[in-house]
């Protein structure tokens, strides 16, 4: 039998990092949604790379959804090429990063700073330079992240900003949900997505497809299929799909869509049975009526939904970088701390 990869590993600890950062920062995610409650800020805008930035447009949506203020994705390079002078006063900047290292996210989250925004980070490194650079730093406790591919350090990432969330808006509902969050994840690593490690495995190229904080997940799930499985993988809206994408679905052509119970999922359905019309072989997480349905461990508020059914993909992915021959620890061309300018 072949050793475990480290990626496995650390997959499997989600539910205990999870459990870990709501027992050691919760309270202080609570008292930095306080504040954002106090500033009231009209527009926040997200700063972030990578797997991080699926984590910051997670944030984005489940931040829109709750409070109608709009949140916005800031490119690093309109500070750290451009040399853009940002003016954010009185609004709030959030940073996500794994490291807290790389150079253009903590010039980017420093401008905005000198911009006049109140400036988060998350950051599961403590001592990193992107959490002494923010008025509010959030350490997210995921314990060391050996493997390449960001897991346990995305999941935690996720229930910090929407921790945020529930203490802004004063959502006793969501707060109940994120505290559950464990024992679902525990669930949600059970789950048997075999059926179609075949079809994944073999395919050339997929689409991933999801609305709202789903979309973040697509997104999360297409970027682990290029870097863990050298597998070409592309994310969509359910909506942007029908402009165009759906030209390039053919017989076979696999489609993973995660249908999330909420406001959504009606016209992601709808959307699905589509896809499938013109031949794509489409795989459900959820019911999508058709295709091959792939479980998922419900959690009982449609905000978290997409992030348990992204911890079943997790495990999953894992297994076809295996099934592919690829080494799910050392992706080609990665490495764990990525410095740009």
């Amino acid at each position: 039998m072949s050793e475990q990869s480290l990626m496995a590993r650390e997959i499997a600890e989600i539910p205990a990092a999870t459990e870990r950062f709501l027992e050691r920062s919760a309270p202080r995610a609570h008292e930095i949604g306080t504040r954002l409650a106090t500033l009231d800020p009209r527009v926040l805008v997200t700063v972030a790379r990578g797997s991080s930035d699926h984590a910051a447009t997670y944030w984005k949506y489940a931040a829109e959804i709750a409070t109608g203020r709009p949140v916005a994705s800031i490119g690093p390079s309109i500070v750290s090429v451009y040399g853009a002078r940002l003016d954010l006063a009185g609004q709030a900047a959030l940073a996500i990063s794994q490291s807290g290292r790389s150079p253009d996210i903590v010039a980017l989250l420093d401008a905005a700073r000198r911009g006049g925004a109140e400036t988060i980070a998350l950051v599961n490194a403590e001592d990193a330079p992107l959490s002494q650079g923010a008025t509010w730093p959030l350490a997210l406790h995921a314990g060391p992240e050996r493997s390449v591919a960001a897991t346990k350090s995305f999941v935690v990432a996720v229930v910090a900003a929407l921790s945020i969330l529930a203490g802004w808006t004063r959502d006793d509902a969501l707060a109940r949900a994120l505290n559950d969050l464990p024992a679902r994840f525990e669930t949600a690593l059970e789950q048997d997505w075999s059926a179609a490690l075949e079809t994944v495995a073999a395919a050339r190229s997929l689409y991933t497809l999801g609305r709202g904080p789903g979309f973040a997940v697509a997104g999360e799930a297409a970027l682990k299929l290029k870097e863990t499985s050298v597998l070409h993988a592309e994310a969509f809206s359910g909506a942007e799909v029908l402009h165009g994408p759906v030209s390039l679905v053919g017989e076979g052509f696999p489609v993973l869509a995660f249908l999330a119970g909420d406001a959504s999922r009606p016209g992601l359905v709808e959307i699905c049975e589509r896809v499938a019309a013109s031949g794509g072989t489409l795989l459900a997480v959820g019911d999508a009526g058709r295709g091959l349905t792939l479980p998922y461990a419900p959690t009982g508020h449609p905000i978290t939904e997409p992030l348990s059914m992204l911890v079943s993909f997790y495990a999953f992915v894992e297994q076809v970088s295996q099934a592919r021959g690829q080494d799910p620890d050392k992706p080609r061309g990665l490495k764990k701390v990525t410095e740009t300018l």
